[in-house]
């Protein structure tokens, strides 16, 4: 049998996406109504576990500038301005197969931008 894909190549499926971007909301629901019986400790347990067996992981680009240039988010502008982007909000994480010194995009992340420069005099 003629296998062409490297014995070290990991697969990414669809479910393992599914997966960590529900992982990503909870975590943000936690983050926002609190950590009920230490509910961030499970999460923090399940997201090393993707990292042990699958090698995934996510980024969160709240509060990171973005650019026309930023390969790694699809955004949508929100408000008048254009110049100086931060992102506001996070619709999706940006999903990154490796670790964290070197790592490839497998999910981009989908996020609200709005310009910091917006009603400052």
């Amino acid at each position: 049998m003629n296998n062409t894909r490297p014995a070290h190549t990991i697969e990414v499926y669809k479910w393992h996406l599914r997966a960590l971007n529900n992982l990503y909301d909870i975590e943000q629901k936690l983050a926002a109504h609190g950590n009920p019986g230490n509910a961030k400790r499970n999460v923090e347990q399940i997201k090393e576990i993707f990292v042990e067996s699958t090698q995934l992981f996510y980024e969160d680009p709240t509060g990171k500038p973005f650019s026309e240039t930023t390969a790694d988010l699809e955004a949508s502008i929100t408000g008048i301005g254009t110049e100086n982007l931060t992102v506001v909000e996070v619709i999706k994480p940006i999903v990154r197969l490796g670790n964290q010194t070197f790592s490839r995009v497998v999910q981009k992340g989908i996020v609200i931008v709005k310009s910091q420069s917006e009603g400052k005099d």
